[in-house]
């Protein structure tokens, strides 16, 4: 088990539990900071330190070995399994006279350090403050005298009010940051060190012959980064949009809990004379069912040192009849049985209190599964097969929104569904695929349902690319009858559009980057589940792979999962199940959301032809080199085949 997500809904909570999630994730980043010091360290040894060369290049290679990424989630994919055994690879060491690493290795390393932990260091401040400064005036409201007029009290009850706003404004952005900075690491922090490597190998003679036996590896591992790369820009937009829907109405997103209420209490406690009474605040569940109140002591200001436990029953629970401002909450209980402690609590004055969990439901259309819905999907894929298979990003290129929504709802209209859209001239390609994408996002349940999310997940995690078709087979005959129709029909199709990924630049893995979340998401939105849209991308893709097995005849036994050991496949498997994968990954070209138009600054940019080198990353030469409309991307031809280039990674000759 990695790092546990951290919820933007357990923000306004502020729960302990919350707090010891924090603390491990700042815990890594403190982690990450104190590694690349040391291999900064090792690094100048190395450059600098040449009587000693030997003994520091052992002490580099060790520092490497002893470094392990944590990841948030429950499991990791193929890539990032990949990217973790990259750490633990004594071959790829080699103990020979290094020189000009600064800018590949060094520079790279304290720039992330600098930039990302030294941001994350400064959001912690600003969230540690906004904590003193919030509790404090909570603390400050609870000891106001009795005395005070009501408009001082009132005015209080504002400021607090506002500092309460402060804080969890603070605590999401900090929350976000934290998990950004775990995800950018996976590639920032491995990439300067894989060009080094590889600059070590192909400089010297003994690592020109090391580099020959590592080059499946290298090749794998670039696509890794580069998957893991693309999966985090994705996830980081679902991020941030689901921080800004939780900023906007917080209300609404509470997490699903056997807990009926939970959150703060100020207890006052009754001490002997002369001391008086003192109030003590407590984090406190209560289960309705069992009329049982757990009580916990914690102070986030003193480091988030937590008390023991004190569980009572209640018996009753009146709120205290009062006229005075400071005393509006007050509860009196009564209780039958008490687990820890003395004498039981006499008042309390709740301070903040969840609501029960609220599931998220959005649809734009009415769209329904019946014999309509079928007859639109059927209409769209034969149009889509007829006019556009071979349209350069097929389902990448999106149509212009009010099109989109016009189509859709005029094909799902009883009285206007008969046109044949493939004889259709009034609609173009674009539209139609973002119409039959719109379709099946706006289904009351998603195709692969709620009920069987989980469990198509889980194959995804398991190790052998056997045991995964095996499981997922079993689950699609599980489907009900529609579903599992529609669901045939739709994989059949993304498989003929990825048999001319060559014309349409759209592989396998692309198509799974647009229907992962398609054709299967969970229930509840949360930061957990964002964290699986990669293992959604590689459930869609077995899926389309594997569609003649899958979505024909019922399997003739079920697979055990848990006999399957989830651990990564060695070096070579994996070299040899990277052979038939694409080089290069397809980013969408430059276009006119509005108007569908190609940006024609950027058509005329690619009639400049080169060759190029790849950088000691790529040691390879490609040819009939063109700038690509995607910025930061070229196109060549490499090894027989075309496709795109990241710029940064190749040498204009």
């Amino acid at each position: 088990m990695g790092l546990h997500p951290l919820e933007f809904s357990e923000c306004y909570l502020d729960s302990p539990a919350f707090r010891e999630k924090i603390k491990a994730h700042e815990a890594e980043l403190d982690k990450t900071g104190r590694f690349i010091k040391e291999l900064y360290k090792d690094g100048k040894n190395l450059i600098n330190a040449t009587k000693q060369l030997s003994l520091a290049q052992k002490k580099f290679a060790q520092c490497l070995g002893e470094f392990k990424f944590e990841y948030i989630g429950d499991d990791k994919t193929d890539d990032e399994k990949c990217i973790g055994e990259f750490f633990f690879s004594p071959d790829i060491f080699i103990c020979a006279r290094m020189r000009n690493i600064t800018e590949t290795l060094m520079k790279p390393l304290e720039k992330f350090r600098k930039d990302q932990l030294g941001s994350a260091k400064a959001e912690r401040k600003r969230y540690e403050k906004e904590t003193e400064k919030y509790y404090s005036s909570l603390e400050k409201l609870l000891n106001m005298s009795a005395k005070k007029k009501e408009p001082q009290l009132q005015e209080a009850d504002m400021a607090v009010e506002v500092m309460r706003q402060h804080f969890q404004v603070s605590s999401l952005e900090y929350v976000c940051k934290l998990q950004e900075i775990q995800e950018r690491k996976k590639f920032e922090c491995v990439e300067p060190m894989l060009a080094f490597f590889q600059t070590v190998f192909t400089f010297y003679h003994q690592g020109y012959e090391l580099a020959k036996d590592f080059d499946h590896y290298k090749k794998a591992l670039q696509i890794n980064i580069q998957n893991t790369r693309s999966r985090f820009e994705g996830t980081r937009s679902e991020v941030f949009e689901l921080m800004k829907r939780i900023k906007d109405s917080p209300q609404e997103y509470r997490q699903t809990s056997p807990i009926s209420s939970e959150g703060y209490l100020y207890v006052q406690e009754k001490r002997p004379p002369p001391f008086g009474s003192s109030w003590v605040k407590r984090y406190s569940t209560f289960v309705k069912e069992q009329k049982i109140l757990h009580m916990k002591t914690f102070d986030q200001r003193s480091g988030g040192k937590l008390g023991e436990t004190e569980s009572v029953t209640i018996k009753s629970c009146v709120r205290k009849t009062t006229d005075t401002l400071d005393r509006r909450f007050c509860l009196d209980i009564e209780i039958t049985d008490r687990y820890v402690g003395h004498a039981p609590p006499a008042v309390m004055v709740t301070v903040n209190e969840c609501n029960d969990a609220f599931l998220i439901h959005k649809k734009s259309v009415d769209a329904q599964l019946d014999d309509l819905g079928i007859s639109f999907v059927k209409n769209s894929i034969n149009a889509i097969e007829t006019r556009g298979i071979n349209d350069q990003g097929l389902y990448r290129v999106v149509g212009v929104s009010s099109k989109v929504q016009k189509l859709l709802s005029f094909m799902i209209d009883e009285k206007s569904c008969e046109i044949d859209l493939a004889a259709s001239e009034d609609w173009d390609v674009k539209t139609i695929t973002s119409a039959l994408k719109l379709y099946l996002r706006s289904l009351p349940e998603p195709l692969m349902t709620y009920e069987l999310y989980k469990e198509f997940i889980v194959p995804a995690k398991s190790a052998t690319p056997e045991s995964r078709v095996q499981a997922i087979h079993c689950l699609v005959h599980k489907l009900p009858e529609r579903n599992r129709l529609v669901l045939s029909l739709v994989t059949k199709h993304l498989a003929k559009v990825a048999a001319n990924s060559k014309q349409n630049l759209m592989t396998v893995a692309n198509l799974g980057v647009v229907f992962g979340p398609t054709l299967m998401r969970p229930q509840e939105e949360t930061v957990a589940a964002i964290m699986d849209l990669k293992f959604q991308n590689i459930v869609v893709e077995i899926l389309i792979e594997q569609h003649e097995k899958i979505c024909g005849d019922a399997p003739s036994s079920s697979p055990s999962l848990a006999a399957t050991p989830l651990s990564a496949p060695t070096r070579q498997s994996k070299s040899l199940s990277r052979q038939n994968r694409p080089l290069a990954v397809y980013n969408p070209q430059v276009l006119d959301i509005q108007t569908g138009m190609r940006d024609q600054s950027a058509l005329s940019a690619c009639d400049r032809r080169a060759a190029v080198r790849l950088l000691p990353v790529c040691p390879w030469f490609c040819s009939a080199v063109t700038l690509s409309r995607e910025p930061g991307w070229l196109e060549g031809v490499l090894e027989g085949k075309r496709g795109l280039i990241p710029e940064n990674y190749v040498e204009i000759l």
